[in-house]
């Protein structure tokens, strides 16, 4: 009986200390880089009382702190988000056309600053407002909503299991709902920062924004 009220009082602490928050805090201090590979849902609102329709994508994701992140997008069309700590590049294979942004325009309020970009809590919290959200699928989430007003993001919920990074799901201001699933994730993996260095093909359409 008194191991039984020793762990109980154990797993009642343990609960009270475990919240999103502190797996996001814990994950912007402590993951200085890492791997994974993820699984993308984009499903935009129902017109005119039809089904909702969702466009599933998959591919690899690499970052490492601070600024410097890569989505590989593998299936079903071939496209790259490289980020090099100035500019934003994105590759659309097919269409052989590359879009290059100013990084510190374009990342503050998104859901690359939370995850990749930012090196402590704070930075986060100058752009978002951050809260915990209920647990729900086994995970801990935390909500966060852009502070911005002209930001094109409505919310982002972050979910973590056992302090790991797991689920993004970002809704935008036209209700289009994308869930990024990562999977394998590596934490403080070791990667070449060549990775994070991109050079627009010969014959690419440069855009620059």
């Amino acid at each position: 009986m008194k191991r039984f009220a020793t762990f109980l009082i154990a797993a009642c602490a343990i609960s009270a200390w475990a919240s999103g928050m502190n797996d996001l805090e814990s994950f912007v201090r402590n993951v200085k880089s890492g791997r994974a590979d993820f699984t993308q849902v984009v499903t935009a609102p129902p017109r005119d009382g039809q089904v909702a329709r969702s466009k599933t994508s998959s591919g690899t994701f690499e970052f490492a702190r601070p600024g410097r992140f890569k989505f590989t997008y593998k299936k079903p069309f071939e496209q790259l988000i490289v980020a090099d700590g100035q500019t934003v590049w994105l590759y659309d294979v097919d269409l052989n056309q590359v879009t290059a942004r100013k990084q510190a325009q374009a990342l503050g309020s998104t859901p690359a600053a939370l995850i990749a970009s930012s090196v402590d809590i704070k930075a986060l919290q100058n752009d978002f407002n951050l809260a915990d959200a209920a647990d729900q699928d086994g995970l801990q989430w935390v909500l966060g909503s852009p502070k911005a007003k002209d930001n094109q993001l409505q919310s982002v919920r972050v979910g973590f299991r056992q302090n790991q990074l797991e689920k993004l799901e970002i809704v935008d201001t036209f209700g289009q709902k994308s869930v990024i699933t990562f999977s394998g994730f590596q934490t403080n993996a070791v990667i070449n920062p060549e990775l994070f260095q991109f050079k627009p093909p010969a014959g690419a359409d440069v855009v620059r924004q």
